[in-house]
């Protein structure tokens, strides 16, 4: 990855509650314009990578002890994430966090409290977002806590595209929805870097559907970074196919293998 570094994680440590340390040494890399992937079960420290990026740990009692956090060549460890929202840093949080009570359309505008817009340029601004999600078009005075999940993910996408965003950290965009509707999500995501220039850091358990979507991957245990690497050359990683898929040479390996594979495994 030669494109130059838009942010850069220097070998940080994050501590909950000043005693426990969740990750330990990890190292990044975004570059401008790219699409990269943080892989690795549940617990493993990927929710806990981007909120260290967004300063939003303080609110779960953490904080950054070691490392640095660079982004375009700036350390941002001290600033607010409002301040980071301006200068174009937006968090999607695992969950989605639309406001139930709010229409969907009114959700979206909230993308667009923070930059003073006239009444004119957020009707554009809206109009572009309702490019990407033509399905919120048809939802916008429906109320979000009444939408689907897959609608949902697409409004707190949208709402983080209304802050007219150089990256998004996207935490679990996959969780809790069906296939079809996982594959509709990456493809907008993919979209919007391709065509408006926006990088993502996103976090994932479907490695499969992450990989196939990413232009380079880090795999997270228990908050050491383990392997990273372009995504097609993780993709084909026999050890991430039989780890992670559940894949082997010899064809799909059954529940039973995968468990034995994961006690043999030594990756740290």
């Amino acid at each position: 990855m030669t494109t130059a570094a838009l942010l850069a994680v220097n070998g940080i440590e994050v501590i909950y509650n000043h005693v426990i340390l969740v990750l330990k040494g990890v190292s990044l890399t975004v570059p401008e314009g790219r699409i990269v992937s943080l892989l690795g079960g549940n617990g493993a420290g990927k929710t806990t990578t981007l909120r260290a990026v967004s300063n939003l740990l303080k609110g779960e009692r953490g904080e950054v002890t070691k490392g640095s956090i660079e982004y375009r060549g700036e350390r941002i460890e001290r600033l607010t994430p409002s301040d980071l929202v301006r200068r174009g840093v937006i968090q999607v949080m695992e969950g989605r966090h639309c406001f139930g009570h709010l229409t969907v359309e009114e959700n979206l505008l909230t993308g667009a409290y923070t930059r003073g817009l006239s009444r004119g340029d957020l009707a554009a601004e809206l109009e572009r977002v309702y490019h990407y999600f033509p399905r919120l078009k048809t939802r916008r005075t429906s109320q979000a806590g009444y939408t689907s999940g897959g609608e949902q993910q697409m409004t707190a996408v949208g709402r983080a595209l209304m802050a007219k965003p150089a990256m998004i950290l996207l935490d679990e965009p996959s969780m809790g929805l069906a296939p079809q509707i996982v594959a509709e999500i990456f493809g907008i995501v993919r979209d919007l870097n391709q065509k408006e220039g926006v990088s993502f850091l996103l976090a994932e358990q479907n490695t499969n559907v992450a990989l196939k979507y990413s232009d380079y991957g880090y795999i997270l245990e228990s908050g050491r970074i383990v392997m990273d690497g372009p995504a097609a050359e993780l993709a084909d990683n026999e050890d991430v196919r039989e780890f992670y898929l559940g894949v082997s040479k010899e064809g799909r390996a059954s529940f039973r293998d995968v468990k034995a594979y994961r006690r043999r495994k030594r990756w740290l």
